[in-house]
């Protein structure tokens, strides 16, 4: 579709995500307009904690939204803090208050998934978003337009289709083939305890992770230490469904982590009734677009959250995706594809090392969980995963 609307094509984002947003804010920056279209009626970020790693922290400082972030932010001075299920014994600790910028020029934050939202949400024109548009089809014409119908009626052609509609995304069945997702075994319990109810230990400005056989539990402060985020990950039941606002009983989680040092048990407790979804496992793409057509974020890459690199690859995405367009306005097509390029390697190896990240936590008591556990002693996450936190798409 080479020459179409080069100097101001019309950019249709389907999805008001972080991914969605951030396009939005990409593309505005960089002076080409966009309309995002979101399905919900309001915009907000179900879920809740976040890790904004130095990689992303950079992108939103890009956008000049990284004062409005820390606003609302926590600065993490521990991470990685990895610990024994059975009593909370330290096997590693990264101290990220005094390493993180030096080595990457930003520190490591943490944050409720809708202040990041909100904050990439100030950088969208109100004119480039609009509310309430599910989207129910994607064809093209024989001149290869894409076209969009919405549940409303409403029908749109546009000369680029950016598709951040989510792991359940219209757009990647038309550039992918469908296939099920795997059953991956794991589902996830999350839970935001009030900070005034949180034990002290879970109140420090520490990533923390215990560890134990099929299990594990992650902790850290949010909304400016407002909140305690809680999510964990357990062997995944026969009614737990892919869903943000499936919800489980207080009951249910503590039977999963019985045993356990009793801090977990209080701090569970604590957070009222847990939400609950199943982790389902997804292959890496060998493509994301097809013609003007292209995919981004979790429509892209869904991966399991075990390097907390979901957000951040969706706002890499979005920053690599602007510039290839900004580069090569003449030929949407051909820059979509320079896009696919450039962020189809990084995004699989990391879906890969997340999904092998499971096995490693989760191992049973033993031999190799004793390996595991010394090895952490002589590890800097910091350092090994510097091809993460160095990235800069600029």
């Amino acid at each position: 579709m080479a020459d179409t609307g080069a100097k101001n094509p019309r950019i249709a984002i389907l999805g008001g995500g972080i991914g969605g947003l951030a396009a939005g804010a990409f593309l505005h920056r960089e002076g080409i307009s966009a309309t995002v279209y979101e399905q919900a009626s309001q915009l907000k970020e179900v879920g809740a904690g976040v890790v904004v790693a130095p990689n992303a922290v950079r992108l939103l400082r890009r956008l000049g939204v990284v004062d409005g972030f820390l606003r609302r932010a926590v600065r993490l001075e521990i991470g990685w803090e990895f610990r024994r299920w059975q009593d909370g014994t330290v096997l590693s600790a990264e101290d990220l208050a005094s390493a993180c910028e030096r080595l990457y020029g930003e520190h490591t934050y943490t944050a409720h998934r809708a202040d990041l939202l909100h904050v990439l949400r100030s950088a969208v024109p109100d004119s480039g978003i609009r509310l309430g548009k599910r989207c129910v089809d994607l064809t093209t014409r024989d001149d290869g337009r894409p076209v969009l119908r919405f549940a409303d009626g409403e029908i749109v052609e546009p000369d680029v289709v950016i598709g951040a509609d989510g792991i359940h995304s219209v757009v990647r069945s038309t550039i992918a083939e469908s296939s099920p997702a795997a059953y991956s075994g794991f589902c996830a319990f999350r839970a935001l305890v009030p900070s005034e109810r949180a034990p002290a230990f879970a109140r420090r400005n520490a990533q923390t992770l215990w560890i134990g056989p099929d299990h594990h539990l992650v902790h850290y402060p949010v909304s400016a230490g407002r909140f305690v985020n809680l999510v964990a990950f357990a062997p995944a039941g026969d009614d737990a469904v892919e869903s943000w606002t499936a919800t489980a009983t207080v009951e249910e989680f503590l039977a999963e982590f019985e045993g356990w040092d009793r801090r977990l048990t209080e701090l569970i407790r604590a957070g009222g009734t847990p939400g609950r979804w199943a982790l389902l496992d997804r292959a890496p793409l060998r493509r994301w677009s097809k013609g003007p057509v292209t995919l981004l974020g979790d429509a892209a890459h869904p991966m399991f959250p075990f390097f907390a690199q979901g957000a951040a690859q969706a706002i890499e995405d979005a920053a690599v995706l602007a510039r290839c367009l900004t580069d090569d306005l003449g030929d949407p097509a051909r820059a979509l594809q320079h896009y696919e390029t450039l962020r189809i390697p990084r995004t699989s190896r990391l879906q890969e090392v997340s999904h092998a990240r499971a096995f490693v936590n989760h191992l049973p008591d033993g031999p190799e969980q004793q390996a595991r556990d010394k090895s952490f002693a002589d590890a800097d996450p910091l350092v090994a995963n510097g091809w993460i936190y160095a990235y800069d798409p600029g």
